[in-house]
């Protein structure tokens, strides 16, 4: 099978090394490849037990010191030849399990409309308001906070991006100088996604649209 071209950058996006545009398509792809989602949840698993348990996982023995040997090691160095071949035939078939069934339950994770040609996977942001037209410029933007702990990137589009912000509230004032911008009979859309606290895309929401009636 062949693997897909945004894999080689699974690793270079968690260790923070992927910037500006590239960062943002490299968001855009994995949210929506089964491959590229799995993989990034297995490797984010394994870079972060590495950095905590690093420094003890690679910790050589004092010099003098006798290297302990754990029991499980000392057992298995009195297998026999066919008592081998039954552990063989047992780690096969937990090979099986892990490779074959857990992905397809991985895959079958929460699903939702981004647009009309764009559906993304896991967890989805209710925006709140505003959701419809309005009289009047808005002063904030408001969307329903996940029950654990993230930062929201939000952002603003006429036409191109015309303001975004980073906050860990779920509701944020629009700045006066771009307000100023959010001329009424205008069609505005926003969007807010969600990063854990290692920098890691976790959930977004739709690009919802909103106009803001003209003056009478």
């Amino acid at each position: 099978m062949k693997n897909c071209e945004y894999a080689d950058q699974i690793d270079e996006y968690l260790l923070n090394k992927l910037k500006g545009e590239p960062r943002e398509k490299f968001e855009e792809h994995y949210f929506n490849c089964p491959s590229c989602f799995r993989k990034m949840e297995e490797r984010d698993a394994l870079i972060s037990t590495i950095k905590s348990r690093g420094a003890w996982i690679f910790k050589e023995p004092a010099s003098g010191q006798r290297e302990w040997v754990p029991a499980w090691k000392r057992a298995l160095s009195s297998f026999t030849p066919r008592q081998w071949a039954t552990v063989g035939v047992a780690a096969a078939a937990l090979l099986v399990v892990v490779f074959g069934v857990l992905p397809q339950l991985r895959d079958s994770s929460p699903q939702f409309v981004l647009s009309e040609t764009e559906v993304a996977r896991g967890q989805a942001l209710t925006l709140m308001s505003p959701i419809i037209d309005v009289r009047s410029v808005p002063t904030f933007f408001e969307w329903k906070p996940l029950s654990q702990e993230a930062e929201y990137k939000i952002s603003l589009y006429n036409g191109g991006l015309l303001w975004s912000a980073v906050t860990k509230d779920s509701r944020i004032v629009i700045p006066e100088e771009t307000r100023q911008l959010m001329q009424p009979g205008q069609r505005f859309a926003w969007q807010v996604k969600a990063f854990s606290s290692s920098g890691t895309l976790i959930a977004v929401s739709s690009k919802v649209q909103f106009q803001v009636e003209p003056a009478e």
